[in-house]
């Protein structure tokens, strides 16, 4: 029971619900279209996991080859930096998920296309190898893009764009323009949680020259970057509520707008880094709740 409480520990359980926020919400419209199937549905979310564990437990092994993961760090010691798990293990870990991914994906992408759709598979065989990769190389290899400052468009592009955009093509087989809001609103909500965490780890990021957006931006400017993100989603959302507006139960989604605006107020209102943490979760869950709102409304 220790071994597997480790490993629990290690795939970082409160990172999987933002994961799927986007597939909830392409999962709704496909069923508001009557496109949508259980099973696509299903491989969706459990090829997403596998991803986001993936990309997880490389971080783990990523930043502690490079020596990020140390005391200055001020968020939950990671597994390699506790002693728990070896490099070799974490390694071999890596390699086990990698071909879970692959399996998902494929089992995924037939169910979802079988040989009817050629092009489309093709292209989201190519989607699937782009998220294995960027995973990876987040923060593993010597040209980590999560040391370059470019995890938060890594994150938008699969957090928003590609999980929700690209999830409702496995359902309709085709692309619709009512995706394009929600993607959006979702990704600068994804990122946002990226750079809580980047905020901070900001001084010991800076130490170890893992150069995140909010080291290139300072603690000011990262904040402000921060507002942008936030207030940018729950435009984007509102936008979307509006124009597409057909029931007064479309716009539930606008109560997930009283936690975000809270949010604001505290991480504005932050002088000490480690109060950061505690809003990683908030914004999580917060964004989750606007997934589950907006495709529950737009169903109802």
């Amino acid at each position: 029971m220790k071994n597997i409480s480790i490993w629990l520990s290690a795939i970082r359980l409160r990172t999987l619900p933002l994961s799927i926020a986007g597939i909830i919400v392409a999962g709704s419209l496909a069923e508001y279209n009557g496109v949508f199937d259980w099973l696509i549905f299903i491989l969706a979310i459990a090829a997403t996991i596998s991803y986001q564990v993936l990309s997880n437990l490389a971080n783990d092994y990523g930043d502690s080859e490079k020596g990020t993961d140390n005391d200055d760090r001020i968020g939950p010691e990671r597994a390699i930096q506790s002693g728990a798990i070896s490099p070799d293990q974490m390694f071999h870990a890596i390699r086990i998920n990698i071909l879970i991914s692959i399996g998902l994906t494929v089992s995924l992408i037939y169910s979802a296309f079988g040989y009817k759709h050629l092009l489309l598979a093709l292209l989201f065989f190519g989607i699937a190898a782009f998220a294995v990769r960027s995973a990876i190389k987040y923060t593993m290899g010597s040209e980590a893009f999560g040391y370059r400052g470019l995890g938060d468009i890594y994150v938008f592009l699969f957090f928003g764009i590609i999980s929700v955009v690209g999830c409702y093509v496995l359902f309709a087989k085709e692309f619709d323009h009512v995706t394009i809001l929600p993607a959006i609103a979702l990704g600068l909500l994804s990122a946002g949680v990226l750079n809580l965490n980047n905020m901070r780890d900001i001084e010991s990021d800076l130490k170890s020259n893992k150069i995140t957006t909010a080291v290139k931006l300072g603690k000011v400017k990262a904040k402000r970057y921060h507002n942008f993100l936030v207030l940018g989603a729950i435009i984007a959302s509102f936008l979307f509520g509006i124009l597409y507006y057909v029931s007064p139960f479309n716009l539930i989604f606008f109560l997930a707008y009283i936690p975000l605006i809270l949010h604001l107020k505290r991480v504005n209102a932050i002088t000490v880094l480690t109060d950061f943490d505690p809003e990683l979760k908030k914004l999580a869950l917060s964004t989750v709740l606007l997934a589950l709102l907006l495709g529950i409304g737009h169903i109802l």
